[in-house]
C-alpha cells in the first residue's frame, strides 16, 4: 500500500455509504449519450492480482468515474504515485466483490441502485446529461462502479454485531450529539486589514462584547456587529442543530458543556476568541438512534474493515503493476503554475478551509479541518 493514500482510501469508501458526493455533484456543473457497443478489451493488462487482472481501458474507465464522483481528486490523478494508489483500490474492490457471497451481491445491487436513483434526482438533468458527457460515462457506468461498492460493503456489514455497532457508537457520540449556539468570533487576524491581532488585543474586544451581552444587549445584534465568522453573523451567530463533532475541540466541548442560554467566557481557539451561548442540545442516546442512524454506524465499520483490508493484505495479493509513466513538462517550462495561488495546494488538499472563519466543516472559525488527504495517517482532526 501506499501510507500516505490511507486516509484517502477511507474516504472513498466511506462516502459510498454516504449517498457519494450529492454536494459536489450539485456543485459540479458540467442527455444521456448514447451507449457504444461493447467492444472486446484488448488493451494492456496494468495490473495484476490473485485471480484476476485489470486493463488499461478498464483503469481508464475507473479514473473517468472516480473524477464524476469525486471531483475534488481530479488534480491528483495525474500523479503517478496516486494513480498506482487507485488501481489497486480498484483490485482490493475487483477481488473482494468476487469473494461476496450471493445475499450480499442482491443486497449492494439493491443500495447502489438506491443510491444512484438519490443521486440523480438531486442534480438538473440538463447538468446530469453535461456531467455525464464531460467524463464520457453513462448511468449504467456510474451504477457498475456503485454496485462494485456497496456489494463489498454489504458483505463486510454481514460481519457487523450489535455489539460493535454500539462500542462504535459510544466512540463517535459526537456525530450524534446536537446543539444550537450563538457566538461572536474575534479573530486573531483582522479581516478589515488582514494584519495578525494580537491575542491579548482580541481578547480585549472578546470581554467587551460578553460584557455587553451580561448587561442585555441582544445577542443577534451583536454578532451582525461584531462577530468575524461571515459563516453566522448575519445570522445572529447562530449554528442550529449542529452536530457537535463538526467544530473544533475548544468550541466543541463547550457546546458539550455550557449551562443552557448562559454568556460563556471567551473561548480560546485556533482561529480566534468566542463569546458562546448554546440555546438548546439534544445529547446522544443509543436507544434513541433512529435505524438509518444505526445503519451508518454498521457501514462505518465495514469501512473500516475494508480500509484494514487495504492496509495489511492486498499488497499479498497484489502479483504486478504497471502503469505507463505520467509524462512531465519540459524543464523551464510553467505551464499549469498560473492561477489564484490555490490550485496547486488543491493538488495534495482536496478538502480546504475557508480562511475567514466560519464555523461548519468547510469553514474556519469554529471547525475541526480534513485538511490534508495525501498526508500520513494521524494528520487528521477527528
Amino acid at each position: 500500500m501506499l501510507p500516505k493514500y490511507k486516509k484517502v482510501g477511507k474516504v472513498l469508501s466511506v462516502s459510498m455509504v454516504a449517498v457519494l458526493s450529492l454536494s459536489m455533484l450539485a456543485a459540479c456543473g458540467k442527455k444521456e449519450e448514447a451507449k457504444t457497443p461493447e467492444t472486446t478489451d484488448t488493451s494492456a493488462v496494468v495490473a495484476t492480482y490473485d485471480g484476476g487482472t485489470i486493463t488499461a481501458n478498464e483503469f481508464d474507465m475507473e479514473q473517468r468515474v472516480m473524477k464524476f464522483l469525486y471531483p475534488e481528486y481530479a488534480q491528483m490523478m495525474d500523479m503517478d504515485d496516486f494513480k498506482e494508489y487507485l488501481v489497486k483500490q480498484e483490485v482490493a474492490y475487483e477481488y473482494l466483490s468476487g469473494k461476496a457471497s450471493e445475499d450480499a451481491k442482491t443486497a449492494g445491487t439493491k443500495a447502489a441502485t438506491e443510491q444512484f436513483d438519490k443521486m440523480k434526482a438531486s442534480v438538473q438533468a440538463d447538468q446530469w446529461t453535461e456531467m455525464l458527457k464531460a467524463q464520457k460515462l453513462t448511468d449504467d457506468n456510474i451504477k457498475d462502479y456503485m454496485t462494485r461498492i456497496m456489494t463489498v460493503i454489504k458483505d463486510k456489514e454481514t460481519g457487523v454485531t450489535d455489539d460493535a455497532i454500539k462500542a462504535e457508537f459510544e466512540k463517535n457520540k459526537d456525530q450524534f450529539t446536537t446543539a444550537s449556539v450563538r457566538h461572536v468570533l474575534i479573530n486573531f487576524t483582522d479581516p478589515k486589514t488582514q494584519k495578525e491581532r494580537k491575542k491579548e488585543d482580541a481578547l480585549k474586544i472578546a470581554k467587551e462584547v460578553k460584557t455587553k451581552l451580561d448587561g442585555g444587549a441582544d445577542f443577534a445584534e451583536i454578532a451582525k456587529k461584531y462577530s468575524e465568522d461571515p459563516g453566522s453573523a448575519e445570522k445572529g451567530g447562530l449554528y442550529e442543530n449542529t452536530p457537535v463533532g463538526s467544530w473544533v475541540e475548544a468550541f466543541k466541548e463547550a457546546a458539550k458543556t455550557l449551562p443552557l442560554n448562559k454568556i460563556s467566557d471567551p473561548v480560546e481557539t485556533e482561529y480566534g476568541y468566542h463569546v458562546m451561548k448554546v440555546e438548546a442540545r439534544t445529547e446522544a442516546d443509543f436507544a434513541k438512534l433512529t435505524a438509518e442512524q444505526k445503519e451508518s454506524l454498521k457501514s462505518q465499520l465495514a469501512a473500516a474493515e475494508i480500509d484494514t483490508f487495504m492496509q495489511n493484505e492486498l499488497d499479498k495479493i497484489v502479483k504486478e503493476v504497471k502503469l505507463p509513466k505520467t509524462e512531465k513538462a519540459e524543464e523551464g517550462k510553467t505551464e499549469g503554475t498560473t492561477g489564484t495561488g490555490t490550485e496547486g495546494e488543491k493538488t495534495t488538499e482536496p478538502k480546504t478551509d475557508d480562511s475567514t472563519g466560519t464555523d461548519t466543516k468547510t469553514d474556519q472559525g469554529t471547525t475541526g479541518t480534513d485538511k490534508d488527504a495525501t498526508t500520513d495517517e494521524g494528520t487528521s482532526s477527528k
